[in-house]
C-alpha cells in the first residue's frame, strides 16, 4: 500500500510543481543574429542548443539580419551539426550593409574542405534563395504560438523585427504585426546601446532608424544587454584552445575569425544567459524608455509606466558570469 502510495505521489511530483503548479515546460525562443559579423553570434547559437538538449528551451526558429548566402549556408551547417536539420531559418534581403566590417568567419567556415576536397561539414538544405524572409517567417511562427510564450533573443539589428511590427495582416493572421506581437511575444531580449559610453553601439550603428521603431513601438517587455556589460566579461580563448576533438564549426568560425589566442567579450551570449536563466546574475536598471539619437547612441528616460529596462553588472556578478559560462561552454 506504502509503494502504490508513493508511485503515485511520485507521477503528481512530476505531473506537476511544488503547490499544485503545473511543471514549468521549456522557453519558446526564437534567435535573431547578425550571425558573420563577430563570433559571439555563433557561440550564442551553441549555447542555445546546450540550453535545447537540457530541456530548458524549445528553439522555435532563427532569423537572420545579416543579408548575403554565407551566413544562410553557415546557419545551415550549424544546425545540421547540432543535429536540427529541419530549423526554419529566415533570411532578409536589401538589409544593412555589413559585409565588410569584419572578417566574416561564417564565409570561411563555409569554404573549408577535408583532406579529400570535399565540404568539411555537411548541410541540409539545397536551395538557401528559396528561404523566406525573416518578418513572414515571424508571423507564421507567431500565429502557431500560445498567448504571451514567446520570447525573442536578438543579437543583431532592428532591421527583421521593425518590419514585423510594421507587416500587415495575411493567411498567418488577422493580426497586423505590432498587435500580433501584442498577442504572442513575452518579451524581447536584445544585445544592443551603450548607457555609459558615449560612442554608439554597433547593432544600434548599422540600422538607427528600425532600431529607433523598435524601441518607440514595442509593445511588450524589452530588456538590452548593453555593450558595456559584455565588453567586461571575456570569453576564454583557452576553451577553444583546448578542443581536441572532431571539426566544429564553431571552433573553427573562432579560431578563423581573429589570430588566436584571444579572449572575445561576451555581448551576445549574455543577452541569452539572462533571457534562459533570469536576472540573477544581473542587476537590471529601472523601468523607462530607451531612444535613439540620428547618430546611434542610445538614451534611456527613467519611467515608472515604462516596459524597457537593461542589464547591469557588479565586478562580483560578472566573475559569477564568466564562472557560468566556463562550466557551460564544454566542447
Amino acid at each position: 500500500m506504502k509503494t502504490k502510495t508513493y508511485l503515485v505521489l511520485l507521477l503528481v511530483s512530476m505531473m506537476f510543481g511544488v503547490g499544485g503548479m503545473q511543471a514549468s515546460t521549456p522557453q519558446r525562443i526564437i534567435f535573431e543574429t547578425d550571425m558573420g559579423n563577430d563570433v559571439d553570434d555563433a557561440l550564442g547559437l551553441d549555447l542555445l542548443y546546450r540550453y535545447q538538449n537540457e530541456g530548458r528551451i524549445r528553439l522555435l526558429a532563427v532569423m537572420l539580419n545579416k543579408p548575403g548566402s554565407a551566413p544562410v549556408e553557415y546557419m545551415d551547417i550549424l544546425n545540421t551539426f547540432y543535429g536540427h536539420p529541419n530549423m526554419p531559418i529566415g533570411k532578409i534581403t536589401h538589409g544593412a550593409n555589413c559585409e565588410n566590417d569584419g572578417v566574416n568567419y561564417a564565409k570561411s567556415v563555409c569554404q573549408m574542405k577535408d583532406a579529400a576536397g570535399k565540404p568539411l561539414f555537411k548541410r541540409s538544405l539545397s536551395n538557401y534563395k528559396s528561404l523566406i524572409e525573416s518578418p513572414q517567417l515571424y508571423r507564421r511562427i507567431l500565429s502557431n504560438q500560445a498567448d504571451h510564450s514567446v520570447t525573442i533573443i536578438s543579437t543583431g539589428f532592428s532591421t527583421n523585427l521593425a518590419r514585423l511590427l510594421q507587416s500587415k495582416a495575411d493567411r498567418y493572421s488577422r493580426l497586423n504585426g505590432r498587435e500580433l506581437v501584442a498577442r504572442k511575444v513575452k518579451r524581447l531580449v536584445i544585445m544592443g546601446g551603450s548607457f555609459s559610453h558615449e560612442n554608439p553601439e554597433y547593432n544600434i550603428l548599422r540600422d538607427v532608424p528600425a532600431a529607433d521603431y523598435v524601441f518607440h513601438h514595442w509593445p511588450t517587455t524589452l530588456i538590452t544587454s548593453p555593450f558595456e556589460v559584455g565588453e567586461g566579461i571575456l570569453f576564454p580563448g583557452q576553451i577553444i584552445t583546448d578542443y581536441k576533438g572532431k571539426p566544429h564549426p564553431v571552433i573553427e568560425g573562432y579560431k578563423a575569425y581573429l589570430k588566436m589566442p584571444y579572449d572575445r567579450p561576451t555581448w551576445d551570449i549574455t543577452a541569452i544567459l539572462y533571457a534562459v536563466e533570469g536576472g540573477k546574475w544581473f542587476g537590471l536598471s529601472e523601468r523607462g524608455q530607451i531612444t535613439t539619437q540620428p547618430n546611434g547612441r542610445t538614451l534611456f528616460t527613467p519611467s515608472a509606466r515604462g516596459k524597457q529596462q537593461y542589464l547591469t553588472t557588479t565586478p562580483e556578478q560578472a566573475q559569477g558570469i564568466l564562472k557560468r559560462f566556463k562550466a557551460l561552454f564544454k566542447f
